[in-house]
């Protein structure tokens, strides 16, 4: 199978950037445009799945290349079984996450097979650190307008608290149905927790942005202040704020 197509006819930096920015295009597609279709064929149900963009920006969901190795490096394998397992939002980021990570691989791996120097190496790279990555083109940096910030958690509960919505910043265009059940959920959100004070410094400042609760004391604290940041958060199962993971090292002493 050649799902994931075949290595660019020129051995340019030029051609591999051209590659590269098919299959990014491709794959932002399946993740805004088309994202209804997409979100569809990831049955939880099916086999393992993978996310491919062709360099034609067509994007395919399909199960990996049978041969191994595989003509390219193959995309992260099963993103179909953790569709229903996480909030909707959270499995579009993971998806972004792991295809940004695929399209360097295969340029690279490109760069390695054509025989690429140092110079052509970074030259390709700054052409595509030019285009913002699928994760930012999906997630877009949006900001809340005409309403009062509130705590932002990395945590999939009733705990979770966040800034923004979609706004005109946002470059992804997720599904109406999506963008209003998010906004029902952020004011309730607000609502609950208005005076939130940072465990850290103690202090409620709306304009620090992302928050984050510790899941072992509950309480908040700017990602600022314990050197968390929105991305870094959406890959952490349980966070344990600064004293609270000093206590545990404590309790282990001898």
């Amino acid at each position: 199978m050649e799902a994931a197509g075949g290595a660019p006819s020129n051995p340019s930096v030029d051609e591999v950037f051209l590659d590269f920015r098919g299959r990014r295009a491709a794959i932002v597609k399946a993740l805004t445009i088309d994202y209804e279709d997409f979100f569809q064929q990831c049955d939880p149900g099916k086999d393992d799945l993978c996310l491919y963009g062709f360099p034609n920006e067509v994007w395919q969901v399909d199960l990996p290349a049978e041969e191994v190795p595989a003509e390219i490096p193959e995309p992260v394998l099963g993103i179909n079984f953790a569709r229903d397992g996480m909030a909707e939002r959270d499995w579009v980021c993971f998806v972004a996450a792991h295809s940004d990570t695929w399209l360097i691989s295969v340029a690279m791996f490109f760069g390695a097979r054509f025989g690429f120097d140092k110079t052509d190496r970074d030259r390709l790279f700054d052409m595509m650190n030019d285009l913002p990555t699928i994760f930012e083109a999906v997630v877009g940096k949006v900001k809340k307008q005409g309403k009062k910030k509130s705590p932002v958690s990395n945590h999939n509960n009733n705990k979770s608290k966040s800034n923004s919505k979609k706004g005109s910043e946002s470059q992804g265009n997720y599904s109406k149905a999506m963008e209003s059940k998010e906004e029902d959920y952020l004011e309730e959100e607000e609502e609950e927790q208005g005076e939130t004070l940072c465990g850290a410094c103690g202090e409620n400042d709306d304009a620090a942005g992302f928050w984050i609760c510790c899941d072992i004391c509950q309480r908040w604290f700017h990602g600022r202040c314990v050197k968390i940041t929105r991305a870094k958060a959406d890959y952490i199962k349980q966070y344990k704020c600064p004293s609270c993971s000093n206590k545990k090292l404590v309790n282990c002493s001898f």
